[in-house]
């Protein structure tokens, strides 16, 4: 966004935000707010911002099990548990998962038992040798996506534990028999791209979803989200379905 924009955006001089650009003016803390708003600042830079202006910082940062956010984790283990019998998990701003849903295990049978201790990464799992890479059909389409949606994080949030994760899974090898080849779901590709894995439930086909919280004020929920699976085709709703009811007894 050019100077110009912002200022026109943020209803203020340019004159001014390029003093405030170059140091030599200090903002209020109501001009640092008004800023990150028109800027979409995430809620942790926002206080780095407030803190860098020699203000205090806002947003309050407290462990999901802080008991002032027990209504948050009470929605998270509500949507995982809706959301079966397909997989679900909840994720914080660096991948690590902070809660699943019974129907993941499927999922994840193929992955060594040292990948699955706590704190465990996502996007690592997805991607390692021993996780469950070997059983992704299209391996090279997903670790596409995979590594696009983590470099449009990190160009808006700068993280450097996230540009450390993209090296990471960048590096990591394709398994052997990895198919380059385009997924034969071309229609569910024009709006998604599908994770097609071999399981012992057999080839199942998803579409995840992201959902987050609304208007959050603490920095843990703002970087909270849920990625949930849906079944791309009826074999695997299928499958899933008479998992679950097999769990049940």
């Amino acid at each position: 966004m050019s100077q110009l924009l912002l200022a026109t955006e943020a209803d203020i001089s340019t004159r001014h935000l390029s003093f405030v650009e170059s140091g030599r003016a200090l903002p209020s803390r109501e001009m640092v707010m008004h800023l990150a708003e028109r800027l979409d600042v995430p809620l942790r830079a926002r206080n780095a911002l407030l803190v860098a202006a020699g203000y205090a910082p806002l947003f309050r940062e407290r462990p999901l099990s802080d008991p002032q956010l027990s209504a948050a984790r009470e929605a998270v283990e509500l949507v995982l548990k809706g959301h079966e019998p397909y997989p679900a998990l909840a994720i914080d701003r660096h991948w690590t998962i902070v809660a699943t849903n019974h129907a993941l295990a499927p999922l994840l049978s193929g992955a060594s038992p040292e990948l699955l201790k706590p704190p465990v990464n996502a996007l690592r799992l997805s991607l390692h040798p021993q996780g469950i890479a070997a059983s992704i059909i299209n391996w090279h389409a997903w670790r596409e996506h995979v590594l696009a949606r983590l470099q449009r994080q990190i160009d808006v949030s700068g993280d450097d534990t996230l540009s450390a994760l993209r090296d990471e899974l960048a590096g990591y090898p394709a398994p052997p028999d990895a198919d380059a080849s385009m997924p034969d779901d071309a229609v569910l590709n024009q709006i998604a791209v599908p994770l097609r894995l071999r399981t012992p439930l057999g080839v199942l086909s998803f579409f995840s979803t992201t959902t987050v919280f609304g208007t959050p004020v603490d920095v843990t929920l703002s970087e909270l989200a849920i990625e949930a699976f849906f079944p791309a085709d009826q074999q695997t709703a299928a499958a899933l379905r008479e998992f679950a009811e097999h769990q049940r007894g």
